[in-house]
């Protein structure tokens, strides 16, 4: 059984989201902010914050994020003014729909992918040896 996204105020626990992205494929999650940052190949592609996620968008998905009424992530920034980042709200009918939320989700995957190769490794999660050099 599918569950429908979270209460606003609560944050979906990494086992649902797993399973939310499971015919998408397998996906680690990473508490951060008090939301979550969602991974698949060490790139974060989604986010989770106040029970709701997030798939990453840029100038070729926007459109179909705006035809669904699929508002942007923002935040408010330390200096007080609202923060507007590259993620739209997934739609809700993808709650209940793994095969049109794994088309949705490699589509976001993939723009995340087209970002980080812009910025070098930026949006990746270090690998394990580079993990254990940064502690060493």
């Amino acid at each position: 059984m599918r569950r429908t996204r979270a209460t606003s105020a609560e944050t979906v626990p990494p086992d649902v989201i797993r399973e939310l992205f499971s015919e998408f494929g397998p996906v680690s999650v990473r508490r951060m902010f008090g939301g979550a940052g969602i991974y698949a190949d060490g790139i974060m592609f989604a986010l989770e914050a106040d029970g709701v996620i997030y798939l990453k968008a840029d100038e070729q998905s926007a459109p179909a994020f705006e035809q669904e009424g699929c508002e942007p992530f923002t935040y408010t920034a330390a200096n007080g003014k609202r923060a507007v980042m590259s993620y739209r709200r997934m739609p809700d009918r993808l709650y209940d729909d793994p095969d049109e939320l794994a088309r949705w989700a490699r589509q976001a995957h993939a723009t995340a992918q087209r970002a980080a190769a812009g910025k070098g490794r930026a949006g990746r999660l270090p690998s394990a040896s580079r993990r254990r050099k940064q502690r060493a």
